[in-house]
């Protein structure tokens, strides 16, 4: 059954990092990249004079300080620049089994944390149990989080006309909705929410081409709430699928706890099913629309729990 007119945000920005939202952390480790920037210039002009030497592509006007990989974790969706992966000393950073767009969250509640949770187990002294016990709360908070930024591996479908989840969590909804943004103005939702302890690293649903990526500053409801499509902050990735050439729109809604959406893809760049595209930080909700048409076969229900990147949603017909 078609639902009602699919609501739109109306306020549009500018992207200018993966993470358009900007955020504590964020500026955070922006700042230390400007410091080890000034580091290696300073004490090895020789790396990077090397690194200048081993860069690949173009950035004309090109704003952003790039000498080696790490600069272009907050900023490759925006810069021309790039390095072979032989190139890349530090490739293994996305190969430790947490999202590497949270490694400063890590490192920053790691510190917040686990500093006062020594600090309560000392003082107890193995006498006073009340030190214990918030020792034991601090402890609890930080493997929440370490939970929280994990990272798994998926085994990904090879189903020819298989859509695969977009991200971790429960189905809320699922049907046909109009909506004027969409090519061809009908689209088939399906709306994924994430709780806290899901996994919130965010996968490509099928090998495609990125023609758009857009960025829509907005509120903070609950992701599962009516209106959170239209009033909160999102971004939305447009893709044309490789096998099919139908368009695929995949949208990070921001929730309640969630303020921080992250998404590195470069409009242009050719991407795989099941390739991490980004993340969105302590819960949210995430769309994935195709062409109403197109649907051949439904393979989930709504109230379903799915999991990024290896279950199959649907299966499109040609």
């Amino acid at each position: 059954m078609t639902q009602a007119i699919q609501p739109t945000p109306t306020r549009e920005a500018p992207i200018t990092s993966i993470q358009p939202g900007g955020g504590f952390c964020f500026s955070l480790e922006a700042a230390w990249g400007r410091c080890r920037r000034a580091v290696l210039r300073r004490l090895f002009p020789g790396y990077v004079q090397k690194m200048a030497a081993l860069r690949q592509g173009s950035c004309e006007g090109c704003p952003h300080d790039i000498i080696d990989s790490r600069d272009l974790k907050l900023v490759r969706n925006v810069c021309g620049y790039s390095f072979l992966p032989e190139d890349d000393s530090f490739a293994w950073r996305g190969r430790i089994g947490f999202a590497r767009a949270g490694l400063c969250e890590l490192v920053v509640f790691t510190l917040c944390l686990v500093t006062p949770m020594l600090a309560f187990a000392a003082l107890g002294n193995g006498h006073d149990p009340l030190w214990f016990i918030g020792s034991g709360v601090l402890a609890a908070v930080w493997l929440f989080i370490l939970s929280f930024f994990r990272d798994p591996p998926r085994k990904i479908p090879a189903d020819a006309d298989a859509l695969v989840s977009p991200a971790d969590g429960t189905i809320t909804h699922l049907g046909e909705v109009d909506d004027p943004t969409f090519p061809g103005g009908r689209a088939f939702r399906i709306s994924i929410f994430l709780s806290v302890f899901n996994v919130h690293v965010n996968r490509v649903s099928r090998s495609a081409k990125v023609t758009a990526v857009r960025y829509f500053p907005g509120e903070f409801l609950d992701a599962r709430a009516g209106d959170c499509a239209v009033r909160n902050e999102q971004l939305w990735i447009d893709l044309e699928d490789d096998v099919l050439a139908i368009p695929i729109r995949l949208k990070q809604v921001s929730g309640a706890i969630a303020r921080r959406i992250v998404c590195w893809l470069r409009v242009g760049e050719s991407v795989a099913r099941g390739d991490r595209l980004g993340m969105i930080k302590f819960g949210s909700r995430t769309d994935v629309l195709v062409p109403a048409d197109r649907v051949a076969e439904v393979c989930v229900k709504v109230g379903e729990s799915v999991s990024g990147g290896s279950q199959v949603l649907l299966r499109l017909r040609a």
